[in-house]
């Protein structure tokens, strides 16, 4: 049986005050209290937005406008609890005195009460990795992957391929960067000579020339079908439901995908490591090679990992940057949480809608009754 929860902390008004004066972001529902000072960063709707309600009621911001906050979105707010508001819950925290200098000095400094939501429920051993055990859940794998928490994730016992499996984000621009450019200036120049010729058939008899003026277009042509690629495995393969009874498709969707989705902020895991990816662009480059001229799928090859840059560079960014509200990056960072949070089987896209658009899995939008 799991253990249960150490009793809640309490409290004052005057205590939460000083937190709140010191830069920390609590929050309330009723009188639980939450600390949300390391979640203000990744909150969908921005950090100003949870910064403006510190110290007040959220209780009713859960419902909306502008939006109800989902099942997984509470629960997430869970990890946050740290115990109890003392006395008059409908007095304002804001209006209370600050402690004294001497309860400041000898009142420790407060974290998180716990880390795991339903202790009672937890399916894994979180001291472990969780890779093989997973592969045991079954039929509640699917529920309990689409449950996220803040927390890291440790997949292999093997020291080396557990450090294989993650990766600091700015390792994707230094290694792909300097390829898609050597490869850019090196099929320009291939192109430029006049030399490639496209078949028409499948014999040599037809052909036509390919002039170096159309690198352009064919290097923004790559970069376009990368971006139906990373819609196409995003939804067909990160998003496949294994069979309850297969504990190896369990496993490997964990691995690919079902890991993000358990730790979405999960630094360390929010980039492809460069060994799996390796592999992964080694197999486009060698079909593009397969099926077309060497100048003319590499210079498509070269824009669909520019793409494939961005994408993982947008991907980083929606977890952990702040953009300005109304910008294209704050739109495409509340339509990537809603993903996480409420709609795992629609909004697919990463860097763009266009895909979801065009096959009719945008997140729906919320309607909200009319105030008289």
């Amino acid at each position: 049986m799991a253990p249960a929860p150490p009793p809640a902390a309490s409290f004052s008004p005057s205590e939460v005050q000083r937190r709140l004066a010191a830069g920390a972001c609590w929050v309330r529902c009723g009188a639980r209290l939450y600390d949300l000072t390391s979640f203000v960063q990744h909150h969908p709707g921005g950090e100003q937005l949870l910064r403006a309600r510190a110290g007040q009621d959220i209780s009713a911001d859960l419902d909306g406008p502008p939006h109800k906050h989902s099942a997984n979105a509470r629960r997430w707010l869970e990890q946050y609890y740290v115990g109890e508001l003392q006395g008059d819950l409908q007095g304002s925290v804001e209006s209370e005195a600050v402690a004294s200098e001497e309860t400041q000095k000898t009142d420790p400094a407060i974290e998180p009460r716990f880390k795991v939501v339903d202790w009672d429920k937890d399916l894994v051993d979180w001291q472990k990795p969780l890779l093989w055990q997973v592969g045991y859940l079954g039929d509640k794998y699917d529920e309990w992957v689409h449950q996220p928490v803040t927390r890291p994730i440790r997949l292999f016992h093997s020291n080396l391929i557990e450090a294989l499996s993650k990766t600091v984000w700015y390792s994707v621009p230094i290694i792909w960067i300097p390829l898609v450019l050597y490869l850019s200036w090196s099929y320009y120049r291939t192109l430029a000579q006049g030399n490639v010729r496209l078949f028409t058939s499948f014999t040599s008899e037809y052909s036509v020339q390919v002039p170096g003026s159309v690198f352009p277009g064919l290097f923004v042509l790559g970069a376009f079908l990368w971006s139906l690629i990373e819609y196409l495995i995003h939804r067909f393969l990160f998003h496949m439901k294994p069979p309850s009874d297969s504990h190896y498709l369990i496993m490997l969707h964990f691995v690919l995908h079902g890991q993000h989705h358990k730790a979405p902020f999960d630094g360390s895991r929010l980039v492809f490591p460069p060994v799996p990816a390796s592999l992964a662009v080694g197999s486009f480059y060698a079909l593009l090679r397969l099926i077309l001229p060497e100048a003319v799928g590499g210079t498509i090859f070269a824009g669909g990992l520019l793409g494939y840059v961005f994408y993982d560079m947008i991907h980083y960014y929606l977890h952990f940057g702040s953009p300005h509200k109304g910008s294209y990056m704050y739109h495409m960072k509340a339509h990537h949480v809603k993903h996480h949070f409420a709609h795992q089987k629609s909004g697919f896209g990463i860097s763009t809608k266009l895909w979801d658009y065009f096959f009719h899995t945008l997140i729906p939008e919320e309607s909200h009754p009319k105030t008289q």
